[in-house]
């Protein structure tokens, strides 16, 4: 075992692969800034074939998706995974079933982007990510739910753009100024309309945007998400 880290990470991924490489980036920075030396993130991926899983999100076959993430959560506890994290914002749509199918934790992405956002001070945020996780409501439930924040989303337009850039570009590594351009106005746009700050809510958007470039305060999920699991490795 690694001197410093107590738990091993286990890594849903291929959701796409790029957020799974901006994952592992993050993790393995986070131990290296928090212990120095030589040391990196002690973890396990189990990576999914994309198509696989987004055929199945976009054909509404849910309890297929759900179930073949909970098969791969289930892998990884059998090779001694500590706890669990899902690499992307949209399979949290399952997570609950994910997690009812394991011994161990499934560590979930809205409790850290919450108690990020709660600290700041704001209880009104703008929401940008799938199309799945705008509708679908499981990100914005859980944060009215148990924190008292709510979430706003674009117009339907602007919903189908931003899936769109998501899917058609940044799973597949294609980063285009004029996408990274209506993002910004996107997010000046829920800023109009009385958001507070922005949940950057799809792993791929970071990939297209860093926080600075957003004109109001704005949470990574994927960040957050990170460092908590650095935060529960170390624990």
């Amino acid at each position: 075992m690694a001197a410093g880290q107590s738990k091993l990470i286990g890594l849903l991924g291929g959701m796409s692969w790029e957020s799974s490489a901006l994952y592992y980036r993050l993790l393995n920075n986070a131990v290296h800034r928090r212990l120095g030396g030589y040391h990196n993130a002690r973890s396990m991926l189990f990576t999914f074939d994309f198509d696989d899983l987004y055929s199945r999100a976009a054909s509404g076959r849910w309890d297929e998706l759900a179930e073949m993430l909970a098969d791969a959560a289930r892998r990884l506890e059998a090779s001694g995974a500590d706890f669990v994290m899902l690499t992307a914002v949209t399979a949290h749509a399952v997570a609950d079933r994910v997690e009812a199918a394991l011994r161990i934790p499934l560590l979930h992405l809205a409790d850290p982007t919450a108690e990020a956002i709660r600290a700041a001070g704001f209880t009104r945020v703008g929401l940008l990510a799938t199309r799945f996780t705008m509708e679908m409501g499981f990100l914005a439930q859980r944060l009215a739910d148990r924190y008292g924040i709510e979430v706003m989303t674009p117009p339907e337009d602007q919903r189908a753009a931003l899936h769109r850039i998501i899917v058609e570009e940044l799973t597949v590594g294609k980063f285009e100024a004029a996408s990274r351009a209506r993002l910004v106005e996107m997010a000046g746009e829920l800023g109009h309309r009385g958001a507070q700050a922005i949940i950057v809510g799809c792993t791929e958007l970071p990939l297209l945007l860093d926080n600075d470039g957003y004109p109001l305060p704005a949470f990574d999920v994927t960040k957050l998400h990170a460092e908590a699991a650095i935060d529960l490795a170390l624990s």
